[in-house]
């Protein structure tokens, strides 16, 4: 037989499909993909065969795969993935899934997705029920490949058995929350260069609700229509940034009675001046432009020491706009006020004129909207700004 099917592909090696006709092209291809899925459950009972006779004990392989592997240059994964349905299909409640897989019907990853659903039932569904399971999952594979034959998978017994399906959801569910719960982590690790890299494992639906949060800040439509298309990944990053810089304080949890701050201390002359650094509470420096910047909106309060370290002012959270004036800003500014800039008043910060650092007062007088490039522009030392009749602004960098 393997002599025989030797000749047949070897005559078929020997069609060019550049020299058949269009239908001929289909014909072949569509024989060619029934005949792979057919030698395919061919491969996957033998090697199921094989794990049962534990050929690889004889080279000391770790599992069957990893000795077929070896044999054939298939990669474990795909080794392993042919193997585990090779054992599925020798059990007696799977006979028509290997019986569609070895006449051609059914492709073999169409298998191994019936199967797992199949065999994921809950304890409770008896034999007849993960019968007429398997029949229609194979009935679904007419039309849907393996991927959509997953979903549907997942949720079969909503059709065959809703009564079961629901309880089956909500323990699955309720047991996926506790997993999740056990595993919640985060790490954050600051490479010494200006930069922190962190990792984190939340439940699902944080997860969503903070990808909502931040769709919402990088959403394009909050920045000036002609500044240039930025990555997805990219924008995500910088939304990021602005949602922990722009946290409300008042919504922070207390530690001993007091709000989470972050302290940034710095003497007077590096307060005032341009080219200076400040440090924070734990130790982490940064410019002081990056403090007088923070100071206009973020949970920031700067301690300003004299030249013997005592405290000459400690600012407080009263330095931030109130919710009436940033309304009373947008309502006057429409958006940022630099020039050229459409930026939308919701995606602004609210920047003091006359910067709060120095003693200017959080008023409207003294306040206007800056969208967070701009913002960062107006405490940067290598720009000079230029404050026009109009209520406009302009930067230009210093020569």
């Amino acid at each position: 037989m393997l002599g025989r099917l030797g000749e047949v592909l070897d005559e078929l090696g020997e069609v060019s499909p550049g020299l058949v006709s269009d239908a001929d092209v289909v014909t072949l291809l569509d024989a060619a993909t029934v005949a792979a899925g057919r030698v395919a459950a061919v491969q996957a009972l033998t090697a199921g065969e094989a794990d049962r006779r534990r050929l690889g004990d004889r080279v000391g392989a770790r599992h069957t795969h990893h000795w077929w592997a070896d044999r054939s240059q298939l990669t474990r994964a795909e080794a392993g993935r042919l193997t585990g349905l090779g054992q599925s299909l020798t059990v007696p409640e799977h006979a028509a899934v290997a019986a569609a897989l070895a006449v051609g019907t059914l492709r073999a990853e169409q298998a191994r997705v019936i199967v797992e659903a199949v065999d994921a039932l809950p304890d409770g569904v008896d034999d007849v029920l993960r019968a007429r399971a398997e029949q229609a999952m194979l009935g679904f594979a007419r039309q849907h490949d393996a991927r959509g034959l997953r979903r549907i998978g997942k949720r079969i017994l909503d059709t065959l058995a809703p009564e079961v399906s629901e309880a089956h959801e909500a323990a699955t569910l309720e047991a996926e929350e506790r997993r999740a719960a056990e595993v919640v982590a985060l790490t954050m690790v600051d490479d010494g260069e200006g930069r922190c890299h962190g990792r984190f494992t939340i439940p699902s639906h944080v997860g969503a609700i903070l990808r909502r949060a931040l769709l919402a800040l990088a959403n394009p439509a909050r920045h000036p229509h002609g500044e240039p298309r930025r990555p997805t990944r990219r924008r995500m990053g910088e939304a990021f940034v602005e949602y922990v810089e722009r946290y409300p304080i008042d919504a922070t949890p207390q530690t001993a009675g007091v709000d989470v701050t972050v302290v940034v201390t710095m003497t007077l002359e590096q307060l005032l001046g341009k080219h200076a650094t400040a440090l924070l509470d734990d130790g982490t420096r940064m410019s002081a432009a990056q403090a007088r910047r923070l100071a206009c909106e973020a949970g920031i309060i700067p301690a300003v020491l004299g030249a013997d370290g005592q405290v000459l002012d400690l600012g407080r959270a009263r330095r931030l706009f109130s919710k009436a004036q940033r309304l009373a800003l947008a309502l006057r500014d429409r958006g940022c006020t630099a020039r050229g800039c459409e930026t939308t008043a919701a995606g602004c910060h609210a920047h003091h004129d006359d910067p709060w650092s120095r003693g200017g007062a959080t008023d409207l007088a003294n306040g206007r909207l800056l969208c967070p490039h701009h913002h960062r522009l107006a405490h940067d030392p290598r720009y000079a700004r230029t404050l026009h009749a109009d209520n406009r602004v302009t930067f230009t960098m210093r020569t």
